[in-house]
């Protein structure tokens, strides 16, 4: 018997991953499952630029808005989570579609590889609070230094998260491949670099125009702590550290730019190493359209 079909859109921070999905999503009758480890926080919406209601136009978007961000939302929580959305949307006879930036989530939800089975540990976790996360990472290179390798080195929830397996198994297993239950198409919008850069830039100006410095003052406000922040993402980092008055509002700006750009070129090389991603350009909509046709009608 044929798998089920689903769909995923790939590609780098800035490129239209959002607006493309909803074209797709109303042209195929479907729902979109957001895949993108920010998005799922309560009241992280214009750093993130978590879609709007206007936006959605009508369609139905499953994982936003999830848990409190002062709670830990796991890679192991995130797959549950999206395999019932997708399940929930099949079951009204609708196309699911994955579009997101956390392409780790993506890649578990294709069974390309699988989170190790270790629980939560509070108490370990609470027991590296007085580390810094550059004293963290210095801990998992002398333990694993593979994973220490391959690990976004800013991103203290992961490195944490390494530790706490590391604690339990002694290292962080490779991960093992499975076989999807569903048939899976992946877009990947391939912008050209120069466009991408104004786009990344243009999005910084517009998420300031519509108010991201009173969302992070508002967040704090209701007890978001600024350490919280700092894993929460570039323009939460950067704005937490503005708010505090460690850097000036222009160096706030260039720092989230920059960095965007560097992760954007981060992805990309995630991306490339994936040989069943299809490219496209976000021009070519039309050629998207069709192959979306072609891969649901065969």
């Amino acid at each position: 018997m044929s798998k089920p079909k689903a769909l995923a859109i790939v590609g780098p921070t800035a490129s239209g991953k959002t607006s493309l999905s909803i074209d797709i999503a109303k042209q195929f009758n479907g729902e979109i499952v957001s895949a993108d480890s920010r998005q799922v926080y309560k009241g992280l919406d214009i750093g993130t630029g978590k879609v709007t209601i206007d936006e959605m136009d009508g369609i139905a978007h499953h994982l936003l808005d999830v848990v409190d961000p002062n709670t830990t939302y796991t890679a192991a929580e995130f797959e549950l989570d999206a395999m019932a959305a997708i399940l929930g949307i099949q079951s009204r006879n609708k196309l699911p579609i994955v579009a997101g930036g956390t392409f780790f989530y993506l890649d578990m939800l294709r069974a390309k590889l699988q989170v190790a089975s270790v629980p939560p540990d509070e108490e370990f976790r609470m027991s590296l609070d007085k580390f810094t996360t550059l004293e963290l990472v210095g801990k998992l290179q002398l333990l694993d230094r593979e994973r220490a390798d391959a690990i976004d080195k800013n991103n203290r929830p992961r490195v944490v998260r390494a530790l706490e397996i590391i604690e339990v198994m002694g290292h962080v297993p490779k991960p093992k491949l499975n076989v999807s239950p569903y048939e899976w198409l992946v877009i990947g919008i391939d912008e050209e670099k120069a466009r991408l850069h104004k786009n990344i830039q243009n999005r910084l100006h517009k998420r300031l125009d519509d108010g991201l410095v009173k969302e992070v003052e508002d967040l704090h406000a209701g007890g978001l702590s600024y350490e919280r922040m700092y894993d929460l993402g570039l323009e939460y980092r950067y704005l937490a550290l503005y708010l505090q008055q460690e850097i000036k509002y222009e160096e706030m700006c260039e720092q989230i730019e920059t960095k965007s750009r560097q992760y954007a070129k981060r992805q990309m090389t995630w991306l490339k190493k994936d040989k069943e991603i299809e490219w496209f350009k976000l021009s070519d909509k039309q050629l998207i359209l069709n192959r979306v046709d072609v891969f649901l009608k065969n």
